[in-house]
């Protein structure tokens, strides 16, 4: 016990604040990833072969931007764009820094998500609402959107978790948070403590947040 107050004496503080600094860019990135990508998520779905409004030359050009983005590693991405990430931002540093690549990798993936989730949506209920004189913009929020939700939610967990373990690879060019503290003190100091203790917090909080996503998706799945 007194090694455990004298750890949080000394380090409880630095922890917090990376704690602090990982849920900011993890929240604020899958946030602005979903104001990006679902959109695009609804336009694939939207301008597909079978879709409402077929487009073969925006769906082909949209695909291959998604499929583009999400074949670049991220840790890759984060220094190529540099100049865009201090165009935006002003800094390639710190959480700042770190939420504008995290928004570029997160975005294509949210999209390819949201085309699936629309996707399993039964397209009997479509159909129904096109019988009725339903416009697309009502039946993209009232059928597919509202039909889709419970998967949706569960497309927001997984990309919270996803972008929570890239945060933690933004630690390495400085972007702060647990991920930068594991490795400025568990691998350049050898303070294997301090690296155990910043595993176990993303261990803790990726399972809070994984769990609460699978509850919040059974609770509003109707199928159930």
């Amino acid at each position: 016990m007194e090694f455990l107050a004298s750890f949080f004496d000394q380090y409880g503080m630095l922890l917090l604040d990376g704690t602090v600094d990982t849920l900011v860019m993890t929240v604020l990135s899958t946030l602005f990833a979903y104001v990006i990508g679902v959109p695009v998520g609804v336009l694939l779905v939207v301008t597909s072969p079978n879709g409402l409004r077929p487009h073969k030359a925006l769906n082909t050009v949209l695909g291959w931007i998604v499929n583009i983005g999400r074949s670049i590693p991220f840790i890759i991405l984060l220094v190529a764009i540099i100049p865009f990430t201090r165009l935006v931002v002003g800094t390639s540093l710190g959480v700042p820094g770190a939420i504008v690549p995290l928004v570029v990798t997160a975005a294509p993936f949210v999209a390819r998500m949201v085309e699936q989730s629309l996707e399993e949506v039964d397209g009997g209920l479509v159909e129904a609402a096109q019988s009725f004189g339903a416009s697309t913009w009502q039946i993209v929020s009232k059928v597919y959107l509202r039909e889709s939700l419970p998967s949706l939610i569960r497309g927001v967990s997984i990309t919270f978790v996803t972008l929570f373990g890239y945060s933690a690879m933004a630690g390495t060019v400085g972007a702060g948070g647990l991920g930068d503290i594991a490795i400025r003190y568990g691998y350049q100091r050898y303070q294997t403590d301090v690296m155990i203790a910043a595993v176990i917090l993303c261990v803790v909080l990726v399972q809070v947040f994984q769990t609460a996503g699978d509850v919040l998706a059974r609770k509003i799945d109707k199928r159930r």
